[in-house]
């Protein structure tokens, strides 16, 4: 495969069809059109820069021709919509995305198809490494063949262009260019947060902004607590109450404790009303309480309900994975009877009662219980979930073991 960089290619001589006309400054491709092949090429010329359609170009060996002439070319008087290679990528960070990590582009790597009528160059990598680097530092002070060889010496670090996700800080470029996130979307979002950790502030506010709101919601809980405030301040009001509907209930709740409370009022009158009073409710509890910890969307079913209702019930719920590992029971007063595994579901028939499918013993806390008895119960009796009840021991909301990691989490 006929690959070349793209610090080999800026500088490279231009030939019309009268001659010399300039020389490369720059290669840029059209995102909104195609991700990879290169769409036009910025020529300097004495007249100053042109842009120069790449499909113009008959040959490419050393230097570039085209049969038209210069004064044809239009002036390069913007870049809208077109994302330049030299500008846009060498030196900036970018997401790799199978490494999980934010990196820094030393060079591009390109593939020269020439199996066409006209040549055909398309990104195909970025070189993270000391190649890259080296090649553009030694550029012009040693003859080509030498550099080449040194360069052979060099192990390459490449990241397939597939694998690469760019960092757009302005939202109407990032429109225009049709860059979103897609290949970030689909990590873990535990991975998404170590990366946002690595990004400055105006990037990680660019991801927010373009990510899914429930992606970012995920993402967001998973963030360190300081990093996830600065990134709620600084997103809009309404973008960031997008995210915040999407979060556990609880952990929505403790973010919005940690902000001024002229920002937090912001946020919670662009958010449903439904939402609204959920988290408003929790706010109410002091942070390090159970009631501050606990999650108000469970499943709860009457003590007379069987494994079907339960599966149904499953079916339906629209609330966070983690609380769905026990299914709870209720009488008719929102009274805790008891507390059934969801394990115990699958080995069960259809028409089992619940109530004969239980745990025992059945532990609840209080909501002004603190985190060192919550997380006493969680250790003691290896629990996924622990149900929060009032004075009347009506079920409240529950705490989950993800929550108690956080918490552990954030005592070290």
């Amino acid at each position: 495969m006929a690959t070349l960089a793209l610090t080999e290619l800026l500088g490279l001589p231009v030939h019309d069809a009268a001659g010399p006309a300039g020389r490369v400054r720059e290669l840029a491709i059209a995102p909104a059109e195609d991700r990879a092949r290169i769409a036009v090429l910025i020529v300097r010329t004495k007249a100053g820069d042109r842009v120069l359609p790449f499909s113009s170009i008959n040959s490419m060996n050393g230097s570039l021709h085209t049969d038209t002439k210069v004064s044809s070319w239009p002036m390069a008087d913007g870049s809208e919509g077109l994302f330049l290679l030299s500008r846009d990528l060498l030196d900036q960070q970018i997401i790799d995305v199978h490494g999980r990590k934010v990196v820094r582009v030393n060079d591009v790597e390109l593939f020269k198809d020439t199996n066409n009528k006209q040549p055909l160059l398309k990104v195909i990598g970025v070189d993270i490494g000391a190649r890259g680097a080296v090649r553009r530092l030694l550029k012009g002070l040693f003859p080509a063949s030498a550099l080449r060889t040194l360069l052979n010496r060099i192990p390459e670090r490449p990241i397939p262009w597939e694998f690469v996700d760019l960092i757009e800080t302005d939202p109407a470029r990032r429109v225009k260019l049709n860059i979103s996130l897609d290949r970030l979307a689909r990590l873990h979002p535990a991975d998404i947060a170590d990366i946002v950790e690595e990004l400055a502030p105006d990037e990680r506010e660019a991801l927010f902004e373009t990510l899914d709101q429930e992606i970012a919601a995920e993402a967001l809980e998973e963030v360190n607590p300081k990093v996830q405030k600065a990134i709620v301040e600084a997103l809009p009001s309404e973008r960031a109450a997008e995210i915040v509907e999407e979060m556990n209930r609880d952990a929505a709740a403790d973010l919005l404790a940690d902000l001024p409370e002229e920002r937090t009022s912001e946020i919670l009158k662009e958010m449903a009303p439904e939402d609204r009073q959920e988290v408003s409710d929790l706010l109410e509890f002091a942070e390090n309480t159970a009631a501050g910890r606990m999650n108000p969307e469970y499943l709860a079913l009457n003590l007379t309900a069987k494994v079907e209702d339960a599966i149904e019930a499953l079916r339906r719920f629209e609330g966070g994975i983690e609380t769905v590992s026990t299914i709870y029971l209720v009488d008719s007063r929102g009274t805790l009877v008891g507390a059934v595994p969801l394990a115990r579901l699958v080995l069960a028939s259809a028409d089992d009662p619940l109530l004969s499918l239980t745990q025992e013993p059945l532990i609840s806390c209080k909501p002004g219980a603190n985190e060192k008895e919550v997380a006493e119960l969680f250790d003691k009796y290896n629990l996924l979930t622990l149900p929060v009840v009032d004075e009347h021991k009506q079920l409240t909301g529950v705490i989950t073991s993800d929550d108690v990691i956080s918490l552990l989490r954030a005592k070290l």
